[in-house]
This record gives C-alpha cells, structure tokens and sequence, in this order.
C-alpha cells in the first residue's frame, strides 16, 4: 500500500546537507531540501541554501511559509480554517449593505449569531468540513440556542460553505444534506374583535403611562393603516399630505450595532406605498400637527424628538397589556386587524397585500403593475370599522376627540 501524499499546502521531513566547502575541506556552505506538494496537488522539490545546517533550515522554512501564503493569497483552499471563508463572506455581504443590495439588520443579525457558529466550525479546515460534522453542530445549537437561532445558523453555513464550492475547493455544499430544523410553529396573531378595541384603547387612554408614551395614537395609526411597528415610527411628517390625505411609506427603523437605530428602506419593493389615510386618522394628525412642527421629525418621536426604538414600543404595549385578558396582545395583531377588516369587506388578497405592503400574492401584479397604490376604497372601509370602535368607547362614557 502507497504512501498518503502529503496535504496540500504542506511539506515533508527537511534534510540538510553539505553543499560546498573551502580549500580546507571545511563546510562553508549547506543545503536544505524537502518536498512540498503546491496547491496544484503536485509534489515537487524546493530548496534552500545556508552557512551552517540550521541556517539553511531556516531559510527553507521562509521559503515554504511564502510559498504557502502566496498560494493562498486571493483564493480559498482546503487548508483554509472555516473562519477565513466566513470572514470573507461576511466582508462580501458588508459590501452588498453597502451598495444597498442587503439590509443592515441582516448584518447585525448574521455577525450577533457568528458567536454560536465559529467556536464550533472555525478552526476546522475547509477539507474536513463534512455533512455529519454540520449536523452535529447544528443540532448542538438548536439545543443550546433554540431553534430560530439554529435555523439562522444553518442558513449562514450553507453560505460560506456556498463561497467554497464557488472556490473549488469543494464539488457539494455539505450543508444541503442536513435535516432541516424543526420547531414548533408559532401561534399566529389574530384580529382584535370590536370589543377587544375598545377595551384596548379605553385602556390606553385611562392609562397615565401609556398616554405618555404615546400608545393610543400609535394604536390607532397602526390600526388605520396596517404598516408594520417599525414602518409606523419611521413615518416623517413631510411624509404626510393632510390635503390629500395620504401617507408615503418608504422607510421603516431598526436597531444596528455600532450605529444605534436607522431609517432604512423598507426590506422589499412592495413595502415601498402610498395609502389613503381613513379621515379619523386625518383628525388624529391634523391634532398632533402644530404650529411649528418640523416636517423633516418623525410623527411619533420619542422624548426627544428623534427616532423611536420599535423594540421599546413593543416592552411598553407588553406593559400596557398586563396579564389579563389581552396578555396575548403584539402589534402583529393591529395588522391582523386591518387585514380582516379589509377581507370583511370583500377585498381581494391582492389589495390586502398591497395594504399591508406584501410582495407575494400575484406574481402579475408584482411583476407588471406599479407598486405605489393609493386605495381609497381600503381607507373608507377602515374608517367605518373605526369609528365604530370609537363611537362604541364614547357611549360607553370614553371621549375619543
């Protein structure tokens, strides 16, 4: 049975021998020899000269450390650690952040979940990464971190591991054969009914706290529009036609390490809209409007005037809530209720969409039709569900001007 050739990018035993020597018969100078199999998969020869063995040695090693960083340089092979190819993924994906390819919140969250993926993968070299080895971790941070951070994990493998296959270093992506994670679904929102918004927003407004935090307006935007708690909060004032009565939703806030909260572009071209605001909202506005007020501030700001962490509106409505009978309460829910108001009144999923600002309902409409939709027929049937919910507050002795 053969020899196993040496790894690549590696060479064998050094052998030192006398190459010349003086008139004497005194060794002046050595030569150092091994073979190094390059980066081609062939073994070759390389030497070295020195003084004295040791030197010639030495020098050998030099040379063979320059050869390997120069084979590396520019390229991924199967001795680089898992950690070079993540790091060169991770700069790739920074660079689409920064064209605006990809969303600095997917950054955030991919370097945040890096600490559970390299102590497990980042010293194995790229060679030795195998299926059953992702697996089993994979699996190993499903139960230590649960299965949303596994299913992250597994996603950001698969694409570093994408980059070597991209290299050659590799012919499969080992991750394509690793069970899918599994979890328990998550319990899906529901709508408010009309008596929940009541009791919800006469609990709001009794509430000292969540009147200073300014929840029972934010409620009522959301609940009249349909957007999204981070696309509700970054709603600037010049974003608002009173006359028209429409709202641009163009952008939404996110915290980012390093740059503390943003307002990006919302995540998809048909996040990006214009609705109709329903008149009870244009009320709300045209009241919080006053003399003054700076077009280019958010329309709920926070003590400051600046931007609203959406995670802090989420503790304070949690807070709000209580333990009682709407502890099952999330903004989610406020969307949820548009969209059954709107599905209620005989809207087709197509419009709830474009309401809500989801892409995939119609691959027609998303491909050929402008995604900037202005509904009025969706604001009148919100308005009508509204005011009720408000008139039925006022008999029941709330004032809702």
């Amino acid at each position: 049975m053969g020899r196993a050739p040496l790894p690549i990018g590696t060479w064998g035993k050094i052998r030192t021998y006398v190459d010349k020597v003086d008139d004497k018969g005194k060794p002046i100078r050595h030569r150092a020899v091994t073979q190094f199999r390059d980066f081609n998969g062939r073994t070759r020869q390389v030497e070295a000269h020195g003084k004295t063995a040791t030197a010639a040695a030495n020098a050998l090693r030099e040379k063979l450390q320059r050869r390997v960083s120069t084979g590396k340089a520019g390229e991924l092979t199967g001795m680089h650690r898992f950690s070079a190819a993540a790091d060169l993924w991770m700069a790739r994906f920074k660079g689409m952040v920064e064209d605006g390819r990809r969303s600095a919140g997917s950054l955030d969250t991919y370097e945040r979940q890096m600490r559970h993926v390299l102590p497990a993968l980042g010293e194995v070299r790229l060679g030795e990464v195998k299926t059953p080895l992702v697996d089993k971790v994979i699996a190993a941070i499903k139960t230590d971190a649960g299965a949303p951070t596994a299913k992250t994990c597994r996603s950001i493998i698969s694409s570093v591991m994408g980059l070597v296959v991209r290299h050659g270093v590799i012919d499969i992506n080992p991750v394509r054969e690793v069970d899918r994670i599994e979890a328990p679904p998550k319990k899906p929102p529901r709508a408010l009914t009309e008596a929940e918004q009541v009791t919800w927003l006469s609990a709001l407004r009794a509430d000292p706290q969540a009147v200073r935090k300014d929840l029972p307006d934010l409620t009522l935007f959301m609940l009249g529009t349909g957007v999204r708690i981070g696309e509700s909060l970054a709603v600037l004032w010049e974003q608002i036609d009173l006359q028209s009565e429409e709202v641009a939703i163009t952008h939404t806030v996110i915290r980012v390490r390093g740059q503390g909260l943003i307002r990006k572009t919302t995540k998809s071209a048909a996040g990006v809209r214009t609705l109709a605001l329903p008149p009870t909202l244009v009320f709300m506005l045209r009241r919080r409007f006053v003399p003054g007020t700076q077009l280019e501030r958010p329309v709920f700001p926070d003590s400051i005037r600046g931007l609203r962490d959406p995670s802090n509106v989420r503790r304070d409505i949690r807070h709000a809530r209580g333990e009682d009978a709407l502890a099952w309460l999330t903004s989610h829910a406020f969307r949820k209720t548009t969209a059954t108001v709107l599905d209620a009144a005989g809207h087709s999923a197509r419009q709830v969409a474009d309401q809500l600002g989801q892409a995939r309902v119609s691959i027609t409409q998303d491909h050929y039709l402008a995604r900037r939709v202005r509904n009025p027929h969706a604001a009148e049937v919100i308005d009508q569900a509204l005011r009720h919910t408000l008139d039925s507050m006022s008999e029941g002795g709330e004032n809702h001007g």
